[in-house]
């Protein structure tokens, strides 16, 4: 797997984790938020920007 398609499957999943946090009204979700961090930290490695894509 290359660096850009490993950096479009840590997007996807990250926008995935959004929609769910959404989709169950902010209700707090401790391993939500830390699938979300841990996923946020590996694109911050790469250098890709998140908050554009946070909803």
């Amino acid at each position: 797997m290359t660096e850009k398609e490993l950096i479009t499957v840590l997007i996807d999943k990250y926008t995935d984790l959004q929609r769910i946090k959404k989709a169950n009204n902010n209700v707090e979700n401790e391993e939500l938020e830390y699938q979300i961090r841990a996923t946020t930290a590996k694109l911050s490695s790469m250098e890709v920007n998140v908050e554009d894509l946070t909803l």
